[in-house]
């Protein structure tokens, strides 16, 4: 009988959070300036240069301890990680250890197989480090410093999860609450949101833990469910060997599939930790916890149940709604200031997924204004203009957000409610087909239809359907 395996899963969470300078310095934290630009004594390590610690990356720290139901130390300090690598360019990352400022939390997570809450060991902040850029064609590795000294927090788990699956929902749960706290924006593509993952495997049953591997370079959901898969067969294949696991730390490639080891697993003593000398403790007192605590915006599930009860949203609308920060925040504004989010709802159901979908385009890359959806939607409810109007305008305001009450006074795409214009073209429709007339007459009133069409496509779809139809059934009866 064939040995069955469990794999055991814990994470660690870089977060790069959204302030507008770096943690210990007054450099900007702008994604794509050109190389070193962004630097300065203090995040390039120079001798001398001090520290001066961002109170606005301890507010983003405890918020985000806050959402995980952390608990938050009233003092936590800042240690030394001593390590040699070129693109950390003091030697050491300043970093905490001993007294990290969230520990001892938990999120919740929803899987196919259920509930499930996986537990948070700590999060703790610390600074980013540079980055090397390896240039192949003159075979030589170059720096960019302007990473350095930008500020994470690290979110580290305890090792609940045991598949793929439970590991993708682990990190949607906490990327979409960086997003709602406003503390990051979580884009993996530039790496402000990176994870590395220990993976272990174990024999079914058994409540011994495996060796355990370290994998980095994982810059996508897709890589890290097949990592997961990749590193659990290479150790089962070992283990049904007879080889041991060595604990080490592993690189992940994509395009091969595959792994290879970087390093030995480093301990905490192989970094020789100690308490930083130029940063003093930090203070986290009662009084700004609860401060932090009531400007703590709703979250994804607050703000899913809050759209259902407040503007008669069904469960499914609301929770695609919500599926993005920036998305629930053009809906929820459309809605104000429409006062008809039903409608708001429908444009943003139908037509902007659609859009969307069309386009190939993530949430946060959707940029309109949503005073221009709402005047759409009022002047639709108004029957200022037709349905097939409004969805062209709409395309407009999606791709350029332009202003649609000008451009639809511009372009005269206006419903024409003009009685005597209306009634001069269905005499002249009426005269050029009489066999349809006299099919009316007949009782054949399926010919209605037909007339309305004809119509509508001399006014060119801007005649009042309504008055339209009044207006034909008038003539009608005079025939």
């Amino acid at each position: 009988m064939k040995q069955e395996y469990e794999t055991v899963i814990g994470l660690e969470v870089h977060v790069e959070l959204a302030t507008r300078t770096k943690i210990f310095c007054g450099c900007s934290t702008r994604f794509g300036a050109e190389p070193n630009t962004q630097t300065c004594p203090v995040c390039t390590g120079m001798p001398g240069s001090l520290p001066v610690l961002n109170k606005q990356v301890v507010e983003f720290a405890v918020a985000a301890g806050l959402a995980a139901n952390c608990k938050i130390r009233n003092v936590c300090k800042f240690d030394r990680k001593n390590y040699f690598y070129p693109d950390n360019p003091q030697n050491y990352q300043i970093s905490q250890l001993y007294l990290p400022i969230c520990y001892d939390g938990w999120v919740e997570i929803q899987t196919e197989s259920g509930t499930k809450k996986v537990r948070i060991h700590e999060m703790h902040m610390e600074e980013d480090a540079g980055k090397l850029i390896h240039d192949e064609w003159e075979d030589c590795s170059l720096v960019d410093y302007n990473r350095s000294g930008v500020p994470l927090i690290e979110i580290v788990s305890e090792p609940d999860m045991r598949n793929a699956e439970e590991v993708i929902a682990y990190l949607e749960k906490l990327r979409m609450m960086m997003q709602y706290l406003g503390v990051s924006d979580c884009k993996l593509q530039e790496g402000s949101m990176r994870a590395d993952v220990n993976l272990s495997v174990r024999k079914a049953g058994s409540s011994e833990l495996g060796t355990r591997t370290e994998m980095k370079n994982l810059n996508s959901f897709k890589a890290i469910a097949r990592a997961i898969e990749g590193e659990k067969e290479r150790q089962i294949e070992l283990l049904e060997a007879g080889k041991p696991v060595i604990q080490e730390t592993r690189r992940w490639d994509d395009n091969k599939e595959s792994s290879r080891a970087m390093r030995s697993k480093e301990d905490a003593k192989d970094y020789r930790y100690f308490p930083d000398p130029d940063l003093p403790p930090v203070l986290v007192s009662e009084e700004w916890i609860a401060q932090i605590k009531s400007r703590q915006p709703q979250l994804r599930e607050e703000k899913a149940a809050y759209f259902q009860e407040e503007y008669g949203l069904s469960s499914y609308d609301a929770g695609i709604l919500t599926e993005s920060k920036h998305l629930a925040d053009l809906f929820e504004e459309t809605a104000v200031l429409s006062r008809q989010p039903k409608k708001a709802a429908n444009w943003f159901m139908g037509e902007l997924l659609r859009l969307r979908k069309e386009e190939g385009m993530e949430p946060e890359e959707i940029q309109f204004t949503p005073g221009h959806l709402s005047d759409l939607i009022l002047m639709q409810e108004r029957g200022e203009i037709n349905n097939q109007t409004a969805k062209d305008v709409f395309k407009k305001i999606f791709k350029e957000d332009l202003d649609p009450i000008p451009y639809i006074e511009e372009h005269h795409l206006k419903i024409v409610k003009d009685s005597q214009m209306i009634s001069g073209i269905v005499e002249e429709v009426l005269k050029q087909n009489p066999d349809s007339v006299e099919q009316y007459r007949n009782g054949k009133e399926k010919v209605m239809g037909f007339f309305v069409g004809q119509v509508m496509k001399k006014t060119k779809g801007k005649a009042d359907p309504a008055e339209v139809s009044k207006c034909l059934k008038e003539k009608l009866a005079e025939f």
